[in-house]
């Protein structure tokens, strides 16, 4: 009934301007259509965004890392240019079922995951689901890998939730990121001092109500139980790159999440915060490929 009020995203009023625009293609499979963005020859590496952001947050890493790997960088459902998907809610199993789909369509299954915040969370689940697979090396950037602390798990997903019912509360804060006081705001928030550019991008997606309505939808229906239970299981390579100043995830979640995976190994970069990757991209990447290089065949 509300779905005039969330139009989609207009790709072709943005592409001019979006980054790396010449490299997207959408992918309509099982009732959603996907944006991702391929580039690069190599083994295929699959970039995994956090909530909230979309495959902007990758602009100053997809070239560097394409001259080794096939990037392959989608929009979450609900981000962007992805939509929600039709039948089924943003949860953790729906999201990473929608996109092991994604990948078999394509054919390419990723010798390699990096994921941020959230996105690390899809790329550990899609691991533990597809046994079948090969075992990609996981990168985390300030992973998301356990619930929220106390007080916080249980009142933070009912009220998503409540936002993301209503009409309303989407256009409500996307008519306050025409501030762009406000979406500046809400960037330092996370520890991280981007430039005016990154800050453009956000501001861009954070004033469409459909994006916002995705992200508050991935919000109400994210439940991240199950997986702290399985991150024991994740067998293969698991790295950890921490901004030292991270202050959406706790650094005591990140060191909780290392001890629970027995092969972990941690780094922590000093001075950056949650959006580390988009503050020092040059020497993320060069962490990145030293990294995926000591499993290389």
């Amino acid at each position: 009934m509300w779905e005039s009020f969330y139009p989609p995203m207009d790709w072709e009023a943005n592409k001019a301007t979006w980054p790396h625009a010449s490299h997207s293609q959408f992918v309509r499979i099982s009732g959603q259509t996907w944006h991702v963005q391929i580039m690069g020859n190599g083994p295929p590496l699959l970039l995994l965004h956090g909530t909230g952001a979309s495959t902007h947050s990758w602009r100053d890493l997809m070239l560097p890392l394409a001259r080794e790997f096939t990037v392959v960088a989608p929009d979450l459902p609900g981000h962007a240019f992805t939509a929600l998907h039709a039948d089924k809610g943003p949860s953790l199993f729906n999201v990473t079922a929608g996109l092991h789909e994604l990948l078999l369509r394509l054919k390419l299954w990723p010798q390699a995951i990096l994921g941020h915040s959230a996105g690390a969370a899809v790329a550990a689940q899609l691991i533990l689901n597809a046994p079948e697979c090969p075992t990609p090396v996981l990168i985390g950037l300030n992973p998301a890998w356990l619930p929220l602390p106390g007080l916080a798990n249980w009142l933070f997903p009912p009220a998503a939730k409540l936002l993301a019912l209503s009409p309303f509360s989407a256009h409500l804060f996307a008519h306050q990121a025409k501030k762009s006081s406000a979406v500046r705001k809400l960037m330092d928030s996370t520890g991280s001092r981007l430039d005016d550019a990154a800050l453009s991008y956000y501001q861009r997606l954070l004033q469409s109500p459909t994006h916002i309505k995705g992200v508050l939808s991935l919000m109400a229906a994210w439940n991240l139980d199950n997986l702290a239970g399985r991150l024991k299981h994740l067998s293969g390579p698991v790295f950890l790159h921490l901004g030292g100043n991270d202050r959406t995830v706790p650094s005591s979640m990140s060191r909780d999440a290392c001890r629970l995976i027995p092969q972990a190994v941690a780094i922590t970069v000093p001075g950056l915060g949650h959006l580390a990757h988009e503050e020092a991209p040059e020497a993320t990447c060069e962490q990145v490929i030293a990294w995926i290089r000591q499993f290389s065949a």
